[in-house]
């Protein structure tokens, strides 16, 4: 196969890896569905495209960079069928043209696809020797579907933490309501993503070579049945009473959120929520109320509190707001009421959580890069950072740790409130607002995004957001409550917080990080390295 019609193919499967994100289209399958198969399906052939033999001796730099260049085209295609919604923030909301705003997107996309390209082109100059797929042993093609899970694996820790990382959209996200989503507690997104990349080089390694089709067949299928048959960890600390909750989604249009309408439109509808609502709990989005709290009227500040000074029975409050820090910093930050708590001289409520995971281009300007900040109509600036490790909200026995718009897809982040099971949260907070995104696929995809770290840590997932997904997500991932997006309105509903014991993965993530996953990448390519050297 030529190079040109290769890198065709790539793009292809490259667009079909994304929608099995989160299927876009409302027709025939639900919009927003996780498709694991094809997941498996666009890997498998990524695996044949890039191991294809070539029909004539190239050079060690010729075949590195068809494996490259197929890798590139591959990753690029799958992440601008991704993240395409970053044209509507930068066109539709910060009035870039739409040509630079398409060229800004493919030029992020493009960048970050490089981890794949460079895994591919090393993939195939060490582990994919000419001819050697078909006519190798059966050893051989283990090697090399090995060691391809293994550089996709590298590609992908590589993408969700290098220069503050961009993870969105990896692969294990497919398969959230999949068999496979019992290892998430185990392994979290990233070892599911190896396990299913393996699983792929196999379905590949069976359409190259025929006549091992049925033993790799068979051990593909094998590996899924095992992996079925992992119990996931027990949950004994679920709670006994539920907390029941309100959860508030203002709706409030994008392009009026900072001016003075939607200023407006924000303070009623949310102050009125909160002080309306008899839930145990209300909890309002990011940047509910979208002005400092020295900003607000003092009438607002009041009313918002009122509910919580003067209840004798529990309840309490969590909104997002912009504050400040220091002399002049400000943060992006979650402020928590609850009855029976005295508030300080001078603020809003008695809890605080300031966002540390922080938004490049949105939260913060990376160095050089002002010039294109500056061509956009859009609130951007320099934010401060909170502490990795945060207290979590008490409250009814129960500990809510929040986290602010796209920090829950670090996972590692979340794992660092894990360490002391005796303090760990009992329920996590999702506070977003992507109301700069549209109203389309993005919420499917953070709604999934939500679900795994749900499943990974074996705690209810609450989300209460501007435009949508505001749901409530229980301990294993399923979504019990969930609000219709693009609509102003109140979900209620109620969760039940798990203690006491933590998952395998929330374990050793919250003491070493995403480190043993780069250890087991590097040693499982080190072990078919040498493997490979002893039978030739």
């Amino acid at each position: 196969m030529s190079l040109v019609a290769a890198i065709a193919w790539a793009a292809l499967a490259g667009v079909a890896h994304a929608w099995s994100i989160a299927w876009p289209f409302d027709a025939v399958l639900p919009i927003g569905q996780p498709l694991a198969w094809l997941q498996v399906l666009s890997l498998s052939a990524l695996f044949v495209l890039v191991s294809q033999p070539d029909s004539e001796r190239r050079s060690t730099v010729q075949v590195f960079w068809r494996g490259a260049t197929i890798g590139w085209a591959f990753a690029c295609a799958w992440l601008c069928a991704t993240v395409w919604w970053l044209f509507i923030s930068m066109h539709f909301y910060g009035g870039l043209a739409a040509p630079l705003a398409a060229l800004a997107v493919w030029a992020l996309c493009g960048l970050l696809a490089l981890y794949v390209g460079l895994a591919m082109g090393l993939w195939r100059v060490f582990f994919v020797p000419n001819q050697s797929l078909v006519t190798g042993s059966i050893e051989f093609v283990a090697i090399k579907i090995i060691s391809f899970a293994s550089m996709i694996l590298l590609a992908e820790l590589a993408r969700g933490v290098l220069f503050t990382g961009f993870p969105w959209g990896a692969g294990g996200y497919a398969h959230v309501g999949d068999v496979l989503a019992s290892l998430a507690s185990w392994v979290g997104v990233y070892g599911m993503g190896w396990v299913a990349a393996l699983i792929a080089g196999a379905l590949g390694a069976c359409v190259m070579m025929p006549k091992h089709a049925w033993p790799l067949g068979l051990g593909a299928m094998g590996c899924v049945m095992a992996i079925a048959a992992i119990p996931a960890p027990s949950v004994p600390g679920l709670s006994a009473q539920p907390i029941s909750l309100a959860l508030l989604q203002g709706n409030i249009a994008q392009h009026e959120k900072f001016v003075r309408k939607g200023v407006e439109q924000a303070l009623g509808f949310y102050a009125n929520g909160i002080s309306r609502q008899t839930a145990q709990l209300v909890i309002a989005p990011e940047t509910a109320l979208p002005m400092l709290p020295r900003q607000l009227p003092p009438e607002l500040i009041a009313q918002v509190q009122a509910p919580f000074v003067a209840s004798s029975s529990p309840r309490a409050a969590l909104l997002g707001v912009p504050l400040t820090r220091g002399t002049y910093g400000y943060t992006n930050s979650v402020i928590g009421l609850q009855s029976g708590q005295a508030i300080a001289a001078g603020d809003i409520g008695s809890f605080r959580y300031d966002k540390h995971h922080l938004v490049p281009f949105g939260e913060f300007i990376p160095p050089l890069f002002k010039w294109f900040v500056r061509m956009m109509n859009i609130p951007l600036g320099d934010f401060d950072r909170g502490d990795l490790a945060q207290a979590p909200f008490a409250f009814a026995g129960e500990r809510f740790a929040p986290n602010i718009c796209y920090e829950d897809l670090f996972v590692e982040g979340i794992a660092a409130s894990f360490t002391d099971p005796d303090t760990a949260p009992t329920v996590m907070v999702n506070f977003s607002n992507i109301g700069w995104f549209g109203l389309g696929v993005a919420i499917d995809q953070h709604l999934n995004i939500s679900r795994m770290r749900a499943i990974e840590f074996a705690r209810p997932m609450v989300r209460a957001t501007n435009t949508g997904a505001t749901a409530i997500i229980d301990h294993r991932g399923v979504v019990t409550h969930l609000l219709a997006r693009g609509q102003a309105g109140v979900l209620l509903g109620e969760v039940r917080g798990v203690s006491g014991d933590i998952t395998p993965f929330a374990w050793w993530a919250s003491r070493f990080g995403l480190w043993p996953l780069l250890i087991f990448a590097l040693a499982s390519l080190g072990a078919v390295a040498l493997w490979r050297r002893r039978l030739h």
